[in-house]
């Protein structure tokens, strides 16, 4: 066992273990062993399994995304405060002014990459998978968890319009295997660029648009899909599908949190606002809590607005019968 397989042996574990109960299912409802079908239906219930768990990342990752948006103006402030000065001084300053503006509001530019950064190890673990499965049929490969060697030969007999799953666009000759991954790159790339899209078009305000932070994300929207594409030509086809299935998953996922919590001031929120007017709702804003500001206001679970005084310390809610009492109270007690 090399050392990457040492690294990835809980991954491989989990996934391999993962692909083995989706496998027990299908078979016991009524489907092939050697379906294609139930294979791709293996992957897609990994995926769903794995993304279910990496759901508390996400939240996380929209509360951050939200925060980096609302503090823009603020940090707009302190780029153009420092413009133009090159000096070691003013960029030591420039970076802890932000960085203290990051931890002042509990988020970092770095927290958009959480989610994909923990799928990584279980995409390398199924690639590895994947690419066993001819030695694991065989006995010559083994791998953690419950993937055995007859589920690795029902695996490599399988065949989708005639391509193995364990086929890559690059590593070989079938036809079908190739114009599948063709597909697969396709649709890979169309689905990153369309999460990416949607992220900017509609859950950015204007002004979130014109700082570098969204010109980077300009540069990724086009370059992410390139770099799937060029590097998709080596991937497995059911790394292919597992790549696809989990860009529609987060593709569905983000069109729902958009539509449902967008970020102040974007055209989602515009339409949010129309659609709560029609129905005669009233119009929630949020605004960034700021510990300076009178008043503050800062996000409560339940998108209500709840004030804060200067000090930062939290105004806990109190029922009206609460109140009532408590200004009828005698001065003195």
């Amino acid at each position: 066992m090399g050392f990457l397989d040492t690294l990835l042996w809980p991954f491989t574990w989990l996934v391999s273990s993962i692909m083995a109960g989706f496998h027990w299912l299908l078979t016991r409802i009524g489907m092939q062993d050697t379906n294609g079908l139930t294979w791709i239906l293996v992957i897609v219930g990994l995926v769903i399994i794995l993304r279910l768990l990496l759901m508390p990342l996400f939240v996380r990752q929209i509360h951050s995304q939200r925060r980096m948006q609302l503090i823009q103006p603020e940090l707009m402030k302190i780029q153009k405060k420092y413009k133009g000065k090159k000096d070691e001084a003013s960029r030591k300053a420039m970076q802890e002014e932000s960085f203290g503006l990051y931890k002042k509001h509990g988020t970092n530019p770095f927290s958009s990459c959480l989610p994909i950064l923990a799928q990584m190890p279980f995409f390398f673990a199924l690639f590895r998978i994947l690419n066993s499965v001819p030695k694991i049929a065989d006995g010559s490969h083994s791998v953690p968890g419950f993937f055995t060697p007859a589920l690795a030969q029902a695996m490599n007999e399988s065949t989708v319009l005639g391509a193995k799953l364990s086929s890559s666009f690059l590593h070989s000759d079938d036809t079908s295997a190739k114009f599948l991954a063709v597909v697969l790159i396709i649709a890979m790339s169309v689905t990153t660029f369309t999460t990416q899209h949607q992220l900017m078009r509609k859950n950015m305000p204007a002004s979130a648009l014109d700082n570098p932070m969204a010109r980077q994300q300009k540069v990724l929207l086009y370059a992410l899909p390139l770099v799937f594409a060029v590097t998709g030509v080596n991937f497995p086809l059911g790394v292919l599908v597992y790549w696809t299935a989990s860009n529609l998953w987060t593709m569905c996922q983000q069109f729902y949190v958009i539509r449902a919590m967008p970020a102040p001031g974007s055209p989602a929120e515009k339409a949010l606002e129309e659609r709560r007017l029609a129905k005669g709702k009233p119009v929630k804003k949020l605004q960034l809590a700021t510990q300076e500001a009178e008043g503050e206001v800062v996000e409560a679970g339940t998108g209500a607005n709840v004030t804060v005084p200067r000090s930062g310390q939290r105004v806990q809610p109190q029922s009206k019968k609460r109140k009532k009492s408590k200004n009828n109270r005698p001065k003195g007690r």
